[in-house]
């Protein structure tokens, strides 16, 4: 491989427990020592409807803020169009003064408009436009002493909201999405943008290249707009193993195993370190690395992974 830049690597924390109780005393192993290894950051996923078992995302940052200091913590999404922007707002406020600045908030659209009746989301046919709102509703309140703004589905009339965030004017607000609208819609509003992990390498080219020329349309510094991307992964010498329970976990994650083993990356060191190279070769700046299984031996591991790819190992 030729030498590359180093990437920031930031990693899930487990969240979905298929196989038993919830493991508290695993996610605090693993916040702290993500954090020892020198971590960019730790992300959280929210899936409020399903049969997955997992813990809700801000909850739970609010617990990992508690138990690390430097380490930045991240939503991986939060899904915007079913929940209240005011709430939100507050919530994600009181993260940001909880972990003394090192919130980054990454919203969505998300891809089950079916479920918007359940979360009191807007209909499908508005969901973009409500989507809209709702992040201009966090942004009037984060910033303005006296919030004003008149839209279709909010108005604020010189609301206030203490504490601001930590950090100003805001946290950093990173998009997901895949749909070119989005893209374009990430260029034009977000701070940076996340591809998903349900996207392959060669998808999430094209997406990151519509991001860059979004970007150069709106005349906005592409050096301060993070691309990253979500990568599950699977360390094992035996390619196969690694294959067949990356493809258990999708299936009963998501009901579709193929999936699995269209998107992740999975096999030994080597051939992850390729797999990753071709993310970063991609357009990914960072990337939020996703095992789904042996959690902690993937997190001592995985940074050893990713030299090889900054050193062209």
């Amino acid at each position: 491989m030729p030498d590359r830049p180093p990437v920031s690597l930031g990693i899930a924390v487990p969240q979905v427990f298929f196989d038993g109780p919830v493991d508290m005393a695993l996610i605090r192993e693993f916040v702290t020592q993500a954090e020892s290894l020198g971590y960019h950051s730790l992300w959280v996923q929210e899936n409020i409807i399903g049969n997955s078992p997992v813990l809700e995302p801000l909850g739970l940052l609010s617990y990992m803020a508690a138990l690390t200091e430097n380490i930045k913590l991240g939503t991986s999404m939060v899904i915007a169009s079913t929940r209240n922007p005011v709430h939100l707002a507050k919530q994600f406020s009181s993260l940001d003064q909880m972990s003394q600045g090192r919130l980054i908030i990454g919203i969505g659209l998300g891809g089950r408009p079916s479920q918007y009746p359940l979360l009191d989301g807007p209909p499908e046919k508005d969901r973009a436009k409500h989507f809209r709102e709702s992040v201009a509703i966090m942004k009037a309140l984060f910033n303005q002493p006296e919030a004003k703004f008149d839209g279709d589905f909010w108005r604020l009339d010189g609301e206030a909201m203490e504490p601001k965030p930590f950090q100003t004017p805001h946290p950093p607000i990173w998009f997901g999405g895949r749909h070119p609208r989005g893209l374009r819609r990430a260029a034009r509003l977000a701070d940076g943008w996340m591809g998903a992990g349900s996207t392959d390498t060669s998808q999430f080219r094209e997406h990151a290249a519509i991001i860059r020329e979004s970007l150069d349309a709106q005349g906005r510094d592409p050096a301060a707009f993070p691309i990253s991307k979500r990568v599950y992964i699977a360390l094992d010498d035996d390619h196969a193993r690694a294959e067949k329970r990356l493809r258990d976990w999708f299936g009963r994650r998501y009901g579709d195993a193929d999936l699995g083993s269209r998107v992740a990356v999975w096999g030994d060191e080597e051939t992850c370190a390729r797999g990753l190279a071709d993310i970063i070769e991609a357009g990914a700046q960072m990337l939020m690395l996703n095992p789904m299984f042996d959690h902690l031996e993937h997190l001592k591991a995985l940074p050893q992974v990713a030299a090889q790819v900054s050193s062209g190992g």
